[in-house]
């Protein structure tokens, strides 16, 4: 029977593990919160009834031991010193650092182009966490670099910190290092209760976070539901990673989560393209940030490059300038969006901020009016960093009169009245009526602009029109409006050389047509969760068609670069979905493009672009964009849209404006098309070869980039 009890206890204890790895580190919980805390109670009461099997590795130990008379200094083995910030990618004075200083630098430090990493540089509390044999020994502030406080009786009880590793190669010492948060759903929940129970509420997420850590009572600390994500590495023993990505595996494999939107490229440009990215995405993370990281990946590199006496070599911190403004907030409204998310905004008293003149603020979601605790009528901080869209960052409290009225969010959706239900484990509320007319009249004005389609003459004032004459009512419909042509002559401000416009445009983007779109443009136009045009040609680059699409496990899908386990999901869910395949079979009926089948390297190209970086601009008679693309890719090169000190070639084109005259300013190399051409079917001389065009060659086509 004792046997039994222990098998009990143990198994419980290793599947409330598994559930904590799939909710903080893989972000894809399989079960409720209801669920996971009746588990717990099961373990709390057999561990109760048999102490003998208890154990301070037991997740039920989590939720705060006893308070500490006091906290101990601890010297760090390994110094935990800040990093440098800049604030700008590049600044005209010489003297002042930016992003290229910082390449530049470390590239003629190595004498070698550095593969680089960026991440998220959470806004949160720096604490070191170390394991030794597997098992949390202690946890450690950072205090002034040197020596920190003992915080591990805090530390215990932060989701996303396991008091044991997972798997079986974990090493004799490890120290792993990160940033303490709160989330921001969380901070809401906790400032809602705090207002609801007459107290004062938290001010911001990371001052109550670096409160939480200092309490002498753990389970206070756990009252403030504290979340770690881990990015870096100080003394180890047994670590065999060679580069930080590999380490950042390892360490989600222990069963401790990372930075979120982590990406390694082999040079700045293309982390810069994918930063920008990043800072637009910012709305849409959980938790506050207040800048990106920038790293050299090779571990070696780093050790090689070493530190400064005030900050690493290897790494940058990359902080937008930010520029602020008080206003009132007149009014709050609900706008329905694509995937029926409810988004409030808030519109403001015009003002002026960075030379651009704001008037309105998205508030994002419920939780984030909660967090903020803002109301109708408030005096609010609004924010605008570096070119980030503006947000409202506090409410000024002190400046209320008592005439502010509190938001009520809606139950129902405010286009249809359907029932609205938050994300499961997700902070946003969705109306739940896939046929509601804000969700078709936002999906039909995505699919046609210029990010997915680019249907020119499709607009706003079109398209809420065709849906309420019952023209459109799905998004295969915009093929089957030359059905329709009647019915649109009758249409206000027409006539028929507008709608026969409109219908030729539509028809050029169908499959083999002179406008024909790409594969990657029709999944951007789906409106799939979490598929914008970086994801899009990603799933098209790497898989070809739909229909093999079609065929990928959620597994498959997520074991490609860039995807990951949550996109990974959306795109399953769609494509396995009745109205996703039915979608997909009326667009290919209407003759859109499917895509090509992915085609075998083709060993016999000689890679005379390896290594090189290469820029277009103008007007090119040969190529479309997606072609001249491919060709680089295809002879081993990479494209990129920005010039650089980087930067190899740049082609022109006809009417190159301004990247050509940086590529003169910076001395690299200009090709015409034909030069281009004439290199790549050149021989080992570089003598053109006659006769032997370029396979695949496309007539042309005079597209402007």
């Amino acid at each position: 029977m004792s046997r039994e009890i222990q098998h009990q206890i143990e198994s419980l204890r290793s599947e409330l593990e598994r559930h904590n790895r799939l909710y903080y580190v893989d972000a894809r919980p399989e079960i409720s919160d209801t669920d996971y805390d009746r588990l717990m109670k099961q373990l709390e009461q057999l561990e109760a009834e048999h102490p003998r099997y208890d154990s301070p590795d037991s997740p039920t130990h989590k939720v705060g031991g006893e308070p500490v008379d006091e906290f101990k200094s601890v010297e760090h083995r390994v110094p935990m010193i800040s990093i440098d910030n800049v604030y700008k990618i590049e600044n005209p004075d010489p003297k002042k650092p930016d992003v290229r200083k910082f390449d530049h630098r470390v590239r003629e430090l190595l004498d070698a182009q550095p593969e680089y990493l960026i991440e998220y540089k959470i806004d949160g509390v720096a604490l070191a966490l170390i394991y030794e044999n597997g098992r949390l020994t202690q946890a450690v502030t950072r205090g002034d670099g040197r020596t920190g406080d003992d915080v591990t009786h805090n530390a215990r009880t932060i989701g996303g910190v396991p008091l044991r590793l997972m798997g079986n190669n974990v090493p004799p010492v490890v120290e792993i290092r990160g940033e303490a948060y709160i989330a921001n759903s969380d901070f809401a929940k906790i400032r809602a209760a705090q207002e609801a129970a007459g107290e004062q509420p938290f001010a911001n997420p990371r001052n109550s976070t670096a409160g939480g850590l200092k309490t002498l009572d753990p389970k206070v600390c756990a009252e403030r539901k504290l979340r770690f994500f881990a990015h870096g590495i100080g003394y180890s023993e047994g670590i065999t990673a060679a580069r930080h990505s590999d380490f950042l595996a390892i360490v989600r494999d222990f069963g401790i989560p990372t930075s979120p939107g982590t990406a390694v490229f082999p040079d700045i440009d293309g982390l810069l393209e994918y930063a920008q990215s990043m800072m637009e995405g910012l709305h849409e993370l959980d938790f506050e940030v207040d800048g990106l990281v920038i790293k050299v990946n090779n571990l070696e590199q780093q050790a090689e490059l070493g530190n400064t006496n005030k900050a690493p070599r290897w790494v940058i911190a990359y902080k937008w300038e930010r520029y602020e403004a008080v206003t009132k907030v007149v009014d709050i409204v609900i706008q329905v969006g694509k995937t029926g998310t409810l988004t409030p905004v808030a519109d403001l008293e015009p003002v002026e901020i960075a030379g651009t003149t704001v008037s309105r603020s998205s508030l994002h979601n419920r939780d984030e009016i909660n967090r903020l605790g803002i109301r109708v009528g408030d005096s609010v901080v609004v924010e605008k960093a570096g070119k980030i869209i503006p947000h409202v960052v506090r409410v000024e409290e002190h400046l209320r009169n008592g005439n502010e009225v509190p938001f009520e969010f809606p139950t129902q959706c405010p286009e249809c009245n359907a029932d609205v239900l938050q994300d499961e484990g997700g902070v946003y509320v969705r109306c739940q009526n896939p046929s509601c007319p804000a969700q078709l009249r936002e999906t039909l004005k995505f699919f046609a602009s210029r990010s997915a389609m680019d249907i020119e003459g499709l607009g706003i004032k079109q398209i809420e029109s065709m849906i309420e004459k019952k023209l459109l009512t799905s998004l295969p419909d915009v093929y089957r409006l030359h059905e329709q042509r009647e019915a649109l002559l009758t249409e206000k401000r027409t006539n028929e050389k507008s709608v026969d416009k409109l219908l030729d445009a539509i028809e050029k983007t169908k499959k083999g047509k002179e406008n024909e779109r790409p594969l990657w443009r029709l999944l951007v136009g789906l409106n799939v969760r979490h598929v914008g045009n970086r994801i899009a040609q990603v799933l098209a680059t790497r898989f070809g068609t739909v229909d093999e699409i079609f065929t990928k496990t959620e597994e498959e899908l997520a074991a490609v670069d860039d995807i990951g386990p949550i996109i990974a999901a959306s795109v399953h869910h769609f494509f396995d979905s009745d109205i996703g395949r039915r979608t997909i079979e009326e667009f290919r009926e209407l003759g859109l493009n499917m895509g090509e089948p992915v085609p075998e390297e083709d060993e016999s190209v000689e890679k005379k672009l390896a290594g090189k970086t290469l820029v277009v601009t103008g007007t090119l008679q040969r190529f479309t964009r997606t072609e001249i693309k491919e060709l680089i890719q295809q002879h081993g090169g990479r494209a990129s849209s920005s010039v650089s000190k980087n930067t190899d070639f740049l082609v022109a084109g006809e009417a190159a404006g301004s990247k050509l005259e940086k590529a003169q300013e910076l001395g690299v190399k200009v090709l015409s098309e034909d030069e281009l051409f004439a290199m790549l079917n050149s021989d080992a001389e570089g003598t053109p070869l006659e006769g032997t065009p370029l396979e695949g060659t496309p007539p042309p086509k005079g597209r402007l980039f």
